[in-house]
This record gives C-alpha cells, sequence and structure tokens, in this order.
C-alpha cells in the first residue's frame, strides 16, 4: 500500500507519461505485491461470508497462460442467496443519512487510490493492459466513485421543496428514492472502472448490490469487493459472485428480486437483457453495448496529429474497447500520406509482456479472440488489401500468450461486415471518400453509436461534424486518441443507438439518478 505521506501522483489516461520514474518504481513495488497474489483458490462472497460454490474454474494470464487463480463455481442458489441477503440489507442501507453513504464511498474511492500500483498490475496480468493503460483504468474507478459522490452532495440528497399553488398549509417535495437490488455485470476490458464505477453509484444512491465480474478479470473483481467491504460497507450491502454467465449472469438477468441492472459486453447479450429483464414489471436496465467507431479525416486535417490519435484507439489495448477506433474515412486528396504516417506509427508498437515499462501492445484476451481476429484477416485478404499486420504472433515468448500485430486494411467495399461488425481485436479498415458529407453520412450508417473522432482544420467542418455526428462521444483533432480516453467529470461517457439503453453517460451529469426513482410527497397541514 502506498504510504500516506508520498505525493500522489495524478493519474488519467491523457496525462500519463512513459517517462515518469517515480511512477515505474511505484508500479514495480506493486508487481511484486501483484504477482503474491496469483495462483491461489479464491471464494465468492454472500452476506460478508465466504462460499465456494459447486468446484472451481480457472482464470489464466493472456501474457503467458500462467494461472491467476482458481475462483468459485457459483450456484444459481448462491445468487439467490446473494439476492436475498441484499434484500435484507437494503432498509438499514437505505436509511442511513445520504450523508454517510457519501463518507463510506469516499473511503472506498481513496483505498482504491492507495492500492492503485497492486491493483494496477493485477489488471495488467489479469487482461493484459500496458502499464498506463492499467494505471488510468484503476484511477478512472476511484474518480467515478468520486463523482458520483459530488453528484450526491451537490444536490442534497436529491431531495427538493416543491410549489404550493399559493396554499401554504401545502408542503410538497420532490424525492429521489433508490430502487433497491441492484446487479452489477461488468467486462473483461476495464475490470475495475466498468465494475466499480456502476457499483460505486448504485451504492451511493442507496441500492444495495450483487456485483458479477467477467471471469477472466475474477481476481480484480474481487480485489474491488474488498475495497468495500474494507472501507466499512456491510456485507449484505455488497455481495460478491463468480461463475458462469449460463447460471450466475442469468440468474441476475431473470430473478424477479433483482430491481435493477447494470451491464457492459456485447450488443447480442445486452440487447436481449434490455428486451427481457422486466419481466413482471417495468425495471430500470442501464446496458452498454460496444460500438462501430469511426474516425473522420478532412483534406484540411493535421495528417501527423490524424494518425497518431489514430493509432492509438484502434491498437490501445489491442482494440478491445468499446470505443476503440475500428474504422477510418479519410479524404481523398490526403490519403495516401495519412496512411503512410499510420502505417509508420503502428510498425513502431512494441508489443510484448505488458508489465514490461517497454512494451506498449500486450496479448488479446483469449484464444477465442485470437480465432475472431484471424476470420477477420482472412476475409481482408480475399476482399481488400493488408497493408500491415495480418498475423498471429509466434516465437519466443510470444507462443505461450495470445499476441496478434496490429492490423490496417485498405481497399474494402463501403458495406462489408469489416466495416460494420465490432472486433474487439487490434483491426482497423481505411475508407476512401470524397466530401465530409459522404464521411458523416457513412458514419452514422451503422446500429452503433458509441464514439466517433474529427480531424480538420476548417471551423463550419468542425461545426458540421458535432451537429451531425450520431454518437454519444465525440472528439474533435485529438492526439491522445481519436476516439477513446473519457474521464469522469471531464468526458461522459456512453452511447447512442445500439451502443446503450439510457442516452445518460457514466461520469456525467444525469448518470447517478438512474439508481434513483422519484417520490413526490405532500403534506397538508
Amino acid at each position: 500500500m502506498t504510504s500516506p505521506a508520498a505525493p500522489r501522483i495524478k493519474i488519467t489516461y491523457a496525462t500519463l507519461r512513459n517517462d515518469n520514474e517515480q511512477l515505474h518504481a511505484d508500479f514495480e513495488a506493486g508487481l511484486e505485491r501483484a504477482r503474491s497474489e496469483l495462483g491461489r483458490t479464491y471464494p465468492l462472497y454472500v452476506n460478508g461470508e465466504a462460499r465456494t460454490g459447486e468446484g472451481t474454474f480457472e482464470d489464466r494470464s493472456p501474457i503467458d497462460g500462467s494461472l491467476v487463480g482458481r475462483f468459485a463455481k457459483g450456484t444459481r442458489q448462491d445468487v439467490r442467496d446473494a439476492i436475498a441477503a441484499a434484500h435484507a440489507a437494503f432498509p438499514a442501507w437505505s436509511g442511513r443519512p445520504w450523508q454517510e453513504r457519501v463518507a463510506l464511498l469516499r473511503r472506498a474511492a481513496e483505498l482504491i487510490s492507495e492500492r492503485q500500483m497492486e491493483l494496477s498490475a493485477l489488471t495488467s496480468i489479469e487482461v493484459g493492459k500496458n502499464r498506463l493503460e492499467a494505471l488510468g483504468d484503476v484511477e478512472e474507478t476511484a474518480d467515478l466513485i468520486r463523482w458520483y459522490c459530488d453528484q450526491m452532495e451537490q444536490h442534497q440528497g436529491f431531495d427538493y421543496p416543491m410549489g404550493n399553488l399559493g396554499d401554504e398549509t401545502v408542503h410538497t417535495r420532490s424525492v429521489l428514492k433508490p430502487y433497491g437490488v441492484w446487479a452489477v455485470i461488468a467486462p473483461f476490458n476495464f475490470p475495475a472502472s466498468l465494475f466499480g464505477g456502476p457499483a460505486g453509484g448504485a451504492l451511493v444512491a442507496g441500492n444495495s448490490v450483487v456485483l458479477k465480474p467477467a471471469s477472466e478479470s475474477s481476481l480484480m473483481g474481487l480485489k474491488l469487493y474488498e475495497v468495500f467491504r474494507d472501507a466499512g460497507i456491510p456485507g449484505g450491502v455488497v455481495n460478491f459472485v463468480t461463475g458462469p454467465g449460463s447460471t450466475v449472469g442469468a440468474e441476475l438477468a431473470e430473478n424477479p428480486g433483482v430491481d435493477g441492472l447494470t451491464f457492459t459486453g456485447s450488443y447480442e447479450v445486452g440487447f436481449d437483457l434490455y428486451r427481457h429483464f422486466a419481466k413482471n414489471y417495468p425495471k430500470p436496465v442501464i446496458v452498454e453495448m460496444g460500438g462501430k467507431n469511426p474516425a473522420i479525416v478532412s483534406r484540411t486535417a493535421d495528417l501527423e496529429e490524424a494518425a497518431e490519435g489514430v493509432m492509438r484507439s484502434a491498437f490501445g489495448l489491442g482494440g478491445q474497447k468499446c470505443s476503440a477506433c475500428s474504422r477510418v474515412y479519410v479524404q481523398r486528396e490526403v490519403k495516401d500520406e495519412f496512411l503512410r504516417l499510420l502505417v509508420e506509427k503502428t510498425k513502431a508498437i512494441t508489443i510484448g509482456d505488458p508489465t514490461d515499462r517497454r512494451n506498449w501492445l500486450g496479448p488479446i484476451v483469449n484464444q477465442a479472440a485470437v480465432e475472431k481476429y484471424e476470420r477477420a484477416v482472412e476475409e481482408a485478404r480475399r476482399d481488400g488489401r493488408i497493408l500491415l499486420g495480418g498475423e498471429r504472433l509466434t516465437g519466443g515468448a510470444y507462443d505461450a500468450g495470445y499476441y496478434v500485430a496490429p492490423t490496417i486494411v485498405d481497399g474494402l467495399p463501403f458495406d462489408h461486415r469489416l466495416f460494420r461488425e465490432e472486433l474487439f481485436v487490434p483491426f482497423v479498415v481505411i475508407g476512401t471518400v470524397d466530401s465530409l458529407e459522404q464521411a458523416i453520412a457513412l458514419s452514422n450508417d451503422n446500429v452503433y453509436g458509441l464514439t466517433a473522432g474529427f480531424y480538420g482544420e476548417d471551423r463550419a467542418e468542425i461545426d458540421t461534424f458535432l451537429n451531425r455526428i450520431e454518437a454519444g462521444v465525440v472528439y474533435v483533432n485529438r492526439r491522445a486518441g481519436a476516439t477513446t480516453g473519457a474521464w469522469p467529470g471531464v468526458q461522459p461517457f456512453g452511447g447512442w443507438k445500439g451502443s446503450g439503453t439510457t442516452g445518460k453517460s457514466g461520469g456525467g451529469l444525469y448518470y447517478l439518478q438512474q439508481y434513483l426513482r422519484e417520490q413526490s410527497q405532500t403534506i397538508v397541514d
């Protein structure tokens, strides 16, 4: 744990630098602690009590196949018991003054920051993030929780006096109240922020929670459960279950005792949850379902800046971000120079063990992802031109993990599958356009609407892009990432169309209220 007396480095995706020697020294210490946690057998937790489930499953690192840990394979009964425990704990938790909940959640955020190096090292080992990406994910989690605490405080617990139509004997208030038991089903790619962020929002609002991490990131989920526990949040208020989606996830989605649900994952699973979660009566479901995120490069763009931003967003974390830039529409006049720069920058990417500071890109998550990559490569060779990449990396340390080459493809027709479907691998397709209008139309012609980027120096073009693009998060002339890199209180993150169900963005001004429902209270003297 970092000494409280030590100065803390402020970490965000946009401000981290790889030449910060103190940061790397701290990370090395965290890496040593993280490695001491590996290879153990871990339980799930219901009402604060450890359970062994029905056997275990293995979580292995995509870096080299080493064992991260064995985790309890929860049963449907374990999940039912967790939901029951959350129901029993809800009245006392929701009845606590909101100021007390805020204080406990702020303590949880502080613990995350204090443990940031160990948690980041675990993230790097477990899902293959490089050091800076892992540090960003962990600290974003703390800042999401802080942001939701700030929102609760700024709105005074969402308790407001209303009008009385001139009758002084009538007193009416609008009060937002929690729903009850909230389930959070998190993905592997942001195992901290997309687990702890929604959990923190649900908890500070007064809900009790049942938390399920992705099987590929079970240890990070457990460590965040421990953060909430160590901050003083009662066991029944926070319950932690692990196991397959077909049993543990299904029970959370189907059990009528779950009053609200947050899910981050694929369009197919998320849309099915959206359609079927509310069986008996309408219930809130917050679903974020990925993206096929475009960047547009105008003839007026700074091409070096555009190539840098596209490279970072297309290939960071191996393209395994719902916000990854996976298609680029570049105007014909500048296409050749843009591609030259993009290929040059991509060739310079260092690939290998992401816990090593020298490597910018680690492995993708598992064999299924490799197979998806290889199918995309086969189609690209058949129907277009591969400008760079297109192979699984082999030899030496690569053989033990899931390493693939960042891939740039040109020459596909605009209606090709690779222009339309989310792949979640380091793979970007390039399209040549003759106008900004054509680029925007192609960008919008997709079921997804999560993020989008634009590069160009003409103010009228920028305004046209901002006014017409159909996406929840947009960036203009951003070197740090064409379509990636949101931060709580800075860039609210959420999608339109098939990328999200609510239109309210995490880390934004309207997200926390989704974990609450309004009650109008009128008292007559």
